[in-house]
């Protein structure tokens, strides 16, 4: 395995690009066919080239250099081979004790261990038990209440808040100015590696206790109200448009761009549930966002 890694990297080597710019994509596209081939690989436990590599592979995925799924053309496509890397730091890790003492200590893979902030990284902490795991990028001036968790493969961009309790899953993709509220989960699409992650755009409101699963995409300047859930599998009802929002197994449940969706529900006139007057759950688009919304949202600047 040792002498494939080598020669792997031999052959790459000769496609070198001169030039700050053109050694910066040698860099990643090398990077690419080198976690690609490892995770292709059979054992590579203990190997230790297969272990800088995923080194290198995480402290690219940390600076933001590289992540699980990007905008191009305006469509979300997702970095298979970042996935991958994931993966393959779960194979080569160890578990080891972490923590700086008995009320802080830990025991996870080595491999992810949890990220250190510093003053230069410009990202506000507030104490009180939040954590990033290595692996996940984290823009200057986001702001962290306590308690949180950014699992690896995350992506946040600048001047997002994440507020008590709120947890952004693996590979997740968050915008600018995103504020996710107390208590909000956006789910993380780890495997398969070819699926889309959430997706929050720049501009969202998420408000307390929603849930974002399966690949959900969130549009720009979109606000979901407190207590939503979104799924692949959950209609949602734009009663704007008179439309109703799908997901289906080739595509993810979208949120129009500045919608304002609520929890809301919907009769069910089948069989015994109608005669019992059941209802179930749906979320709902009652308005697109405009100057009310606006104000009613302003107040997010003051606490950044």
């Amino acid at each position: 395995m040792q002498w494939q890694y080598q020669s792997l990297v031999l052959r790459i080597s000769q496609f070198r690009v001169p030039g700050l710019l053109g050694y910066t994509l040698f860099s990643m596209s090398a990077l690419q066919l080198e976690i690609e081939s490892l995770a292709a690989s059979g054992n590579i436990e203990g190997d230790r080239g297969a272990h800088a590599a995923f080194l290198k592979f995480r402290d690219a995925l940390t600076r933001g250099e590289i992540r699980a799924a990007e905008k191009i053309s305006g469509k979300w496509v997702v970095n298979v081979w970042v996935k991958q890397g994931i993966l393959l730091g779960f194979r080569l890790g160890q578990l080891a004790a972490m923590g700086s003492d008995q009320c802080l200590s830990f025991v996870d893979k080595d491999t992810f261990p949890a990220r250190k902030f510093t003053v230069e990284d410009r990202i506000r902490v507030v104490p009180g038990g939040s954590s990033a795991r290595a692996g996940a990028y984290v823009a200057p001036s986001v702001i962290c209440m306590p308690p949180m968790f950014i699992n690896v493969g995350a992506y946040v961009d600048e001047g997002t808040m994440i507020d008590s309790h709120a947890l952004v899953g693996s590979c997740a993709q968050i915008g600018k100015r995103v504020h996710l509220s107390a208590a909000a989960q956006i789910g993380g699409v780890l495997e398969p590696v070819n699926a889309l992650p959430v997706i929050i755009e720049d501009d969202v409101l998420v408000g307390g206790n929603c849930g974002v699963y399966e690949g959900t995409v969130v549009r720009t300047r979109a606000v979901i109200g407190a207590g939503t859930i979104l799924t692949r599998s959950t209609p949602l009802y734009d009663l704007v448009g008179g439309a109703v929002h799908r997901g289906t197994a080739e595509k993810p449940l979208e949120v129009p761009e500045g919608a304002v969706v609520v929890p809301g529900s919907r009769a069910v006139n089948k069989g015994q549930a109608s005669e019992w007057g059941i209802s179930l759950y749906a979320p709902v688009i009652v308005k697109y966002r405009d100057e009310k919304t606006e104000h009613s949202v302003e107040l997010e600047d003051w606490l950044r």
